[in-house]
């Protein structure tokens, strides 16, 4: 079958590269050169009419195509391709003016106003109409335009409205738990509804867990979080299925969020799109903003079952939205785009081309500043364009990761519910300690859902696990059993996919896997840590562990240091059928997980991309006998790595090293490997 999105770099020559088009911000004199510059810098893909619901309907029923009709001729003359949008993330005033209910509400019961975007109840019948008309109307009308290789469906899916608790969206969860549950006898007893005498009687008791007296009912706040995540989803797939039986045959995606939006199952998008795109902004206040960069570039991927993505939004500078928006520095635009697309992209992709002038994203970066083509950041832009198109036979090549890490919204969701033991423990800090273990290693590894298939991995890696469907749980059992080597963190396996906690002792679904039996959770408060058998201290988090057949790898010290469960195992090992099953009962400091994770890839027989020196990442893509090595030098020295081939830039045969320049990148076409490289790799 074919590849949607490697056909449609095919149509555009290559990488694509571009960004949000937004022309209704601008008087039609300005249109024609946008278009002049796109082709200066290199531009052959625009996403258009994103927020344009207003221009295009300005009143009910009412349709003004003029702007699109001159836009998209405009650009289709220039050879530049459309990724058009469905503008139903931004309704109208007259829409929200028409229909006040369809305002979404929050916990404590306040509705919310229109003068932003994401303005509307995901369960709104009045918006799903309207929506749906929009959508309809507009691939009339555009279906067969030559300029349109992709549709857009939505922006940022529940980036601010995920979450509504109207009446509306009671009455939908109501029929979502009817379709989940059948009867009220398991609703009850999924959701425990004995304790604090919360038995319900009839469906029509049950509302959205709204504020209250104290902790909500846990279930229903996790299935609400499941619900409304669904309810989007719900959207995603009518504007899809009507844009798929009008324009067949055009591929669709819509822009994900990756772990900037907690709300929203990405998995579960991603199942509904042709092509898988993500949107990626930088941290600027934290320095290790680049580590985060490649795991969200990591999770797109995983989303993609492997496959290459599209990167749909980043910025070229500074944004708009964090405390204080620092500009990138000279380099570190062009060293974001390429980290995304060695680590799969094929796209490269900006919000926004033209820096607006008015509205709450004036000072966000774009392609064109308000500096217009004397800026660095067009220099930049334009540089990087030359560079994608010299490098556009990457496209298509896959990374090459050999280990999995888990990543598992449910299990997010419920982690961070009240009530838990510690507040302290967060899912999103886990996975990012544990991946950033993996990259000062060297090791790629491919982000995925607990339910994919983990066979081609050497090891898979859970960092966060809390909560664990039975399939899930037993899936992992299997890998490990066939020979995997499994890695599960702290707090792991201890609650179904209900947040019922698993009895008989914890963790719950992994017991048997690993050999041991928690006997009780001790977490530490602010301030406390624990010594560990290597030196180092344990903060947040440990366990009284039980061997009940494993080995401990690493121990809480003797004595009091050693915090509540002194002298037990902190890191254990287990042979479970033909493999190993690794459980860390702590919050390891970056020094000791590092350790451990390198042990554990070394046992497994995982290993860098390259012999690289620390702070220069290295990833590999390839397609058959083609091999692309992307090296990445976050360091203010010069880098030397091994290697044979010549780059790919300046076609320059290497002497068996490559010399990499502080802060750039270098990508090196390898030379053909013998049967005896390849199986020593």
């Amino acid at each position: 079958m074919t590849d949607p999105l490697h056909t449609l770099t095919e149509r555009l020559g290559g990488i694509a590269y571009g960004g949000d088009y937004n022309p209704e911000q601008w008087p039609p004199d300005v249109w024609p050169e946008d278009v002049r510059l796109m082709r200066e810098a290199g531009v052959n893909l625009v996403t258009v009419g994103v927020f344009s619901w207003s221009r295009l309907e300005p009143r009910p029923g009412a349709y003004d195509w003029s702007l699109l009709d001159t836009v998209l001729d405009l650009l289709h003359t220039a050879g530049i391709a459309v990724d058009l949008a469905t503008p139903t993330a931004a309704p109208p005033p007259w829409f929200s003016r028409a229909h006040p209910t369809s305002l979404p509400q929050n916990a404590s019961g306040t509705r919310l106003t229109h003068g932003s975007r994401q303005a509307f109840c995901p369960s709104s019948p009045d918006y799903a109409r309207a929506a749906d008309a929009m959508v309809t109307a507009l691939a009339y009308r555009y279906a067969a335009h030559p300029a349109v290789v992709m549709w857009h469906v939505h922006n940022e899916w529940g980036n601010h409205n995920a979450l509504c608790y109207c009446d509306i969206s009671g009455a939908a969860f109501r029929d979502w738990l009817r379709d989940r549950y059948t009867t009220l006898d398991r609703l009850n007893d999924v959701w425990g509804t004995d304790f604090w005498g919360q038995r319900y009687g009839d469906w029509a008791e049950i509302d959205p867990p709204r504020e209250t007296t104290a902790f909500r009912n846990p279930g229903q706040e996790l299935d609400y979080r499941r619900f409304s995540s669904d309810a989007l989803l719900a959207r995603h797939r009518a504007e899809s299925a009507l844009l798929r039986g009008l324009a067949p045959g055009t591929p669709i995606t819509t822009n994900l969020l990756g772990t900037l939006e907690k709300k929203v199952d990405g998995h579960a998008f991603a199942r509904h799109c042709d092509i898988v795109s993500v949107d990626h902004y930088l941290v600027a206040a934290d320095p290790g903003n680049h580590v985060d960069l490649a795991l969200n570039a990591d999770l797109a991927r995983g989303m993609a079952g492997g496959r290459p993505w599209l990167l749909m939004e980043h910025s070229t500078s500074a944004v708009n939205w964090q405390p204080v928006n620092v500009p990138k520095v000279p380099g570190e635009m062009r060293r974001n785009s390429l980290t995304h697309l060695a680590r799969g992209a094929d796209g490269i992709l900006f919000f926004q081309w033209r820096q607006s002038r008015a509205g709450a994203e004036k000072w966000h970066s774009a392609m064109v500043p308000h500096g217009g083509t004397a800026t660095r950041t067009w220099g930049e832009v334009t540089a990087l364009g030359a560079e994608l198109a010299a490098l556009s036979e990457v496209c298509g090549t896959r990374v090459r990761a050999e280990v999995a890490l888990l990543f598992d919204w449910p299990a997010w969701w419920a982690l961070e519910l009240d009530a838990r033991p510690s507040q302290s423990l967060r899912h999103l800090d886990l996975v990012r300690e544990w991946y950033e273990a993996l990259w000062d290693l060297g090791i790629t590894c491919d982000l995925v859902a607990p339910d994919a298939d983990l066979t081609p991995y050497k090891a898979v890696l859970a960092p966060s696990l809390y909560l664990v469907t039975d399939a899930d749980a037993e899936a992992l059992h299997t890998y490990v059993r066939g020979g995997g080597h499994a890695v599960l963190g702290p707090f792991s396996g201890a609650v179904d996919a209900h947040d019922r906690v698993r009895t008989g002792g914890h963790p719950g679904a992994f017991r048997d896997l690993l050999g041991l039996v928690v006997d009780e959770y001790l977490p530490l408060r602010e301030g406390e840590s624990a010594l560990l058998s290597d030196g180092s201290r344990a903060p947040l988090w440990t366990e009284r562990v039980e061997a009940r057949g494993c080995t401990a790898w690493l121990r809480f010290a003797d004595g009091p240091e050693g915090g509540p469960a002194r002298g037990g195992p902190a890191v254990t090992r287990h042979t479970h059928g033909n493999g190993t099953g690794w459980y860390v009962a702590a919050a390891l400091p970056a020094r000791s997980l590092r350790d451990l994770l390198g042990a554990v890839c070394g046992e497994a027989g995982a290993t860098p991309a390259a012999a690289a020196p620390p702070g220069v990442e290295a990833v590999r893509r390839g397609a058959g006998d083609r091999s692309y090595l992307f090296l990445v030098n976050h360091t203010d020295t010069e880098a030397t790595v091994p290697v044979d081939g010549h780059t790919l830039l300046d076609g320059s045969a290497l002497p068996g090293y490559v010399s990499v320049p502080a802060g750039e990148v270098v990508v090196v076409r390898e030379a053909p490997r013998t049967a005896d490289q390849e199986a020593n790799r």
